[in-house]
């Protein structure tokens, strides 16, 4: 691990959140992850747990105006999986999960920021798809193809090959 190099990462509920474990493990050589999951990829995974066994912080609920905020600030941030929903509010300012918000609030901001998408290819046909990769790659957020990370679990479920998305780092 490196100390501090600060890393967010930041997964909604695509089928490669299942593996994200994997993902902290390799991403950890060179950073100090932070994970941000939507609420949909936090009722996935057993969070405790994966927090027990990376020492990975993670959140998925706003903390209160009250509290101190846990997060260290953040040096870049890896949005993966990124699904067709978080995409497209991230892109239109909908910050209605943390893990939006914290995407939206950043993206201004100069900390680097790297979109792994893992959307169905009918969905990447949808005009908004397109409209909203472009608006953020104009806004300076690098994407990855995640086609090539990809392949089919022995369930049947796309996964990310977790040690090639940390390279992407």
């Amino acid at each position: 691990m490196s100390a501090g190099r600060s890393l967010y990462v930041i997964a909604s509920a695509a089928p490669p959140v299942l593996g994200i474990a994997e993902g902290i493990d390799a991403l950890q050589q060179r950073w100090n992850v932070s994970l941000i999951l939507s609420p949909a990829a936090a009722s996935w995974i057993d969070v405790d747990k994966l927090a027990a066994t990376t020492g990975c912080l993670v959140r998925s609920e706003a903390r209160l105006p009250t509290e101190q905020d846990p997060l260290p600030k953040a040096d870049a941030i890896l949005a993966a999986p990124l699904t067709f929903n978080t995409l497209n509010k991230w892109a239109a300012g909908i910050a209605d999960t943390l893990a939006v918000a914290i995407l939206c609030e950043l993206l201004g901001t100069g900390v680097p920021i790297t979109a792994v998408p893992c959307v169905k290819q009918a969905l990447r046909e949808h005009p908004a798809y397109s409209d909203s990769i472009t608006r953020l790659r104009e806004a300076g957020v690098r994407f990855v193809d995640a086609d090539p990370l990809s392949h089919r679990r022995d369930d049947g479920l796309v996964g990310f090959d977790w040690s090639r998305v940390a390279r992407e780092m």
